[in-house]
Parts: structure tokens; sequence; C-alpha cells
């Protein structure tokens, strides 16, 4: 669970590698190794934990989403652990400013490969740098990612992302 301020929200889920397990059921993790694509998709996945609810997947669990959305993750010609990068924000967020910069931290070899194409998830922020996708949006089904870690002392402002997603 992650911690907002002082509290710990339990009202939404934020899957990342450590605590995905702990806080959903078991049948509604996203695990790459042991599902074939597609087998479980956002819409029964937020069933299982109630549409109320919001979903984040935080790097492994962002290229789960993905993964299970029929997104095609591979390996990316360098590896970034323990990385500060900029990430832009696209137009199609409907969450942050257009055009804004954030520098995050990156601890990831993997990327979603593109072209990616889906009815409901919208890339939302890219690598400044190299374009690769760095955030997600499904403001239909609540179902947030990013493939940078929001928690890291990396990421400047990473409480704000976070807080702006579990905001009403």
């Amino acid at each position: 669970i992650w911690e907002v301020g002082e509290k710990k929200s339990k009202e939404n889920i934020i899957l990342t590698e450590d605590e995905a397990e702990k806080n959903i059921p078991q049948n509604s993790i996203y695990d790459m190794q042991s599902q074939k694509e597609g087998e479980l998709s956002i819409e029964e996945t937020q069933t299982l934990i109630s549409k109320e609810k919001k979903l984040i997947g935080i790097c492994l669990g962002y290229q789960q989403i993905l993964f299970n959305e029929k997104g095609k993750i591979v390996q990316q010609k360098n590896i970034y652990h323990g990385y500060q990068s900029k990430v832009k924000v696209t137009n199609e967020s409907k969450l942050f400013n257009k055009n804004k910069i954030f520098k995050v931290g990156r601890y990831h070899s993997l990327k979603l490969f593109e072209p990616y194409k889906s009815n409901n998830i919208k890339i939302t922020m890219r690598c400044a740098k190299s374009n690769i996708p760095m955030a997600i949006e499904d403001k239909k089904n609540n179902v947030y990612g990013f493939q940078f870690h929001p928690e890291s002392f990396l990421t400047e402002n990473g409480n704000f992302i976070i807080k702006k997603i579990l905001s009403p």
C-alpha cells in the first residue's frame, strides 16, 4: 500500500512487485510468466477488485497491464537501473498538464514495443530523450501505470504524481 502523506491508503490498489501479492486477490495478479497474452483483461481484473478502486501498475506492474492488453514487452538497448531521466506528458493525458516535464527514477531493462494500439489505454508520458512510453492512463477502467518508480528518491514530485491519481 502506498504511503500518502502520513496515511496509508487502502481504498486503491497499487501494483508493485513487492506489494502485489499482499494487496490484490491471488486470481487477479498480473503475472507475465504464468498467463497467456490477454488471459485476464483490465475489465476482468477491475471486476475482481471493484471498479471503484484505482489500479496503478509500477514498473513490472505497468508492463503486465500492457502485456495483458495485447502489448508486446521487449528488451531495450540500454538498461536503466538507478537512472534519472526526464519524461514529458503527452497530449493524451487527462491528469497532468500537457508538455510538463518530470524527473523520474528508472529501474528497468524492458519496454513497450511500438506501435501499440488500444481503445482505452493512452500513452501519457514519454522519455524526453528516447521517446519510450513511460506512463499510461485508462480513465474508463481507473487503471494507470508507470514504467518509472514514483516512490524512488530519484523521482522528483513522486508523491504529487500518485496523489493526483488517487484524488477524486
